[in-house]
């Protein structure tokens, strides 16, 4: 079934963001994505490839809410050759595994192979040093040559962080660093930011199949049997704020994010399509570390 296209009460001007629930994540990523066919369809169009952009921060199973859905990747997948795009790359540089141990514990090799899909680690990738504009903390980075000539399809997994409180499609960009660890020196927020105005993902698809409380590899698993879609990524992080019970307001990149004009963290400056966030809203326990850090500051 087709999305409304004009929620009640939006304007042309408001960033749109699909949330669709489903058991299918294939057809749900499908759906999601084809709720925002028109935009997508825009930032898709020129010559350079695709890249897209998984979190396997470690080689744990999508099941434990740690890691992205392969299926997520495959409706994404199966969207863009749809679209007649094929020149695809999965590209992920993972933190705590072998990048291609963790692509095969979650079944990415198989998809890549059934779609004829060029997989890459980032890790090993050619890195070339950037300065952010305007920073706000990070003066230089090396990010990864791949990630920085490609149209970015960021798909993170709906989970908490304990230092950022959310860790979506903004901060899942930290995979094409060469050094993951930098970003944790000065403000992770501020830092998270900076990349963002380097590495902004054209596209963001959450994986809110299986989502993870609790922190980033605690492996406290949610079943929500959703994904979340639109091309303002900073939008997007908000409505899955949002859809784990946190206020955008109280996640520091985001409202960083939105005043260096990287989008919107505003909800009431977002048109959601498909289910509302009140329907699919479950408020997810942090960790007694994170609540910790938030305490603190």
């Amino acid at each position: 079934m087709a999305l409304d296209p004009t929620p009640f009460g939006a304007t042309s001007s408001m960033s749109r963001v699909a949330i669709v629930k489903g058991e299918d994540a294939v057809d749900a990523t499908l759906r999601a994505l084809g709720a925002i066919r028109l935009e997508a369809e825009r930032v898709l169009s020129g010559d350079r490839p695709v890249l897209i952009k998984p979190n396997y921060v470690n080689s744990k199973h999508p099941s434990t809410g740690i890691t992205t859905d392969s299926r997520v990747i495959e409706g994404i997948v199966k969207f863009l050759k749809e679209e007649k795009i094929n020149a695809i790359v999965i590209g992920e540089g993972s933190g705590f595994a072998d990048t291609f141990e963790a692509f095969r514990v979650a079944g990415v090799d198989k998809v890549a192979e059934r779609w004829n899909v060029r997989l890459v680690d980032l890790n090993k990738d050619e890195f070339i040093e950037v300065a952010p504009p305007n920073p706000l903390s990070l003066r230089k980075v090396r990010v990864a040559k791949t990630a920085l000539e490609s149209i970015i399809i960021s798909v993170p997994k709906l989970k908490l962080h304990r230092i950022a409180g959310v860790t979506l499609s903004l901060k899942n960009m930290m995979g094409a660093l060469a050094s993951k660890g930098s970003m944790h020196t000065g403000s992770l927020s501020e830092n998270i930011v900076d990349l963002a105005s380097i590495l902004r993902p054209s596209i963001s698809v959450v994986d809110g199949m299986i989502a993870g409380e609790g922190h980033e590899t605690s492996g406290n698993p949610v079943k929500m049997n959703l994904v979340i879609a639109g091309i303002d990524p900073v939008a997007v992080d908000a409505v899955g704020a949002g859809v784990m019970g946190i206020s955008p307001t109280d996640v520091k990149h985001l409202v960083l994010a939105e005043k260096q004009g990287l989008g919107t963290c505003n909800l009431e400056k977002i048109a959601v399509l498909g289910e509302p966030i009140d329907k699919v809203r479950r408020r997810f326990s942090r960790s007694l570390s994170s609540r910790l850090l938030v305490h603190i500051g």
